[in-house]
């Protein structure tokens, strides 16, 4: 049953407030219209393009709760956080991240998307790389989503240290991973230890 345009973007507008996340692409093949007839509809009911829904999203959440650096300094868009237990980001990897001759994205952006979360996640004002270990799996292209996730693995207060593991992937197959090792500032109490 074909929807009138009315009805089509009350369900558009109801559909992205439950799922501030979904792409234009998604939303194309779920209300079975054209890409263009879906941004037309959001630019009809004032809705923002992905990026800047991510964006308000994580600012609004996040903004207080990341202490370790500026929220806009994250390299990709946090989506969840626990601070010194897990983290989520997303990043969409774009023309001007990939190598110009195979479109594969550089490391680089998937090194800084990984390490920016790793510090993000640490509950100290101050919290710095002292050593990675990396596993680059699988080529990343213009197009694609990268979703990283860092899950704090162990904790050493008497060396005011913490190791974050970060798996990235895309569309579930994961593309990369790495063991961060960080320094912060402050030590955790007995209490705090895991």
């Amino acid at each position: 049953m074909k929807r009138t345009k009315k009805e089509r973007q009350l369900a558009l507008k109801e559909w992205i407030k439950s799922n501030p996340f979904v792409t234009d692409e998604e939303l194309s093949v779920k209300f079975n219209v054209s890409v263009q007839t879906i941004r037309l509809d959001r630019m009809e009911l004032a809705i923002p393009e992905l990026r800047e829904r991510i964006k308000h999203v994580a600012v609004k959440t996040y903004e207080d709760e990341v202490k370790s650096l500026p929220i806009d300094e994250v390299f990709g868009e946090i989506i969840d956080i626990e601070l010194d237990e897990r983290a989520i980001s997303i990043f969409d990897v774009k023309p001007e991240h990939v190598f110009q001759r195979n479109q594969i994205a550089r490391g680089h952006h998937l090194f800084a998307q990984a390490n920016s979360l790793a510090v993000a996640v640490m509950n100290d004002e101050l919290a710095l790389t002292v050593k990675s270990e990396l596993q680059f799996l699988r080529p990343v292209t213009a197009g694609q989503r990268i979703v990283a996730k860092a899950q704090v693995i162990e904790r050493n207060p008497k060396k005011n240290r913490a190791y974050v593991k970060v798996v990235s992937s895309v569309d579930q197959t994961t593309v990369f991973t790495g063991t961060f090792e960080m320094y912060r500032t402050t030590e955790q109490s007995e209490g705090d230890e895991k």
